[in-house]
């Protein structure tokens, strides 16, 4: 897939707010303290300098554990994690740029990229594609 073009055809407007996920495992591990808080000097330098620029909107470490509510459980609430390590969203970060090309700069510089983590940007929509396709859907015509 190519990180420079969106997958779905609802492309945002610039100055537009994408998702950046970060996903894997504790990338901490096997380091020493002094290796970690080297990388973690790096990553709040990182935030810091977003905020500055005036491009982060928020962000937050996620719990590795959670629940999920499934209809196909019969409404139950089932207590987790739920995926591989690998795949665990460890947190997010949420920056409004130009365009997804501006993103994807911002998430190749996250210094915790060389320690196994992977950073999904997603663009955030400011509507449901659900609800665009059913206003832009004919009415059926009354029978």
């Amino acid at each position: 897939m190519n990180p420079q073009k969106p997958t779905d055809h609802h492309i945002p407007n610039p100055g537009s707010p994408f998702m950046l996920f970060f996903r894997g495992h504790d990338w901490d591990e096997g380091m020493s303290r002094e290796e970690t808080q080297r990388v973690l000097d790096r990553l709040t330098a990182w935030i810091e300098g977003l905020q500055q620029a005036g491009v982060m909107r928020g962000g937050s470490p996620l719990a590795r554990a959670g629940t999920i509510v499934s209809e196909h459980q019969m409404r139950a609430v089932a207590d987790g994690p739920f995926v591989e390590a690998k795949e665990i969203i460890g947190g997010y970060l949420a920056v409004e740029v130009a365009d997804l090309a501006a993103a994807v700069a911002i998430a190749r510089k996250c210094p915790t990229l060389g320690h196994g983590i992977t950073i999904e940007v997603r663009p955030m929509l400011a509507e449901c594609p659900i609800v665009q396709r059913l206003r832009e859907q004919p009415a059926l015509a009354a029978a």
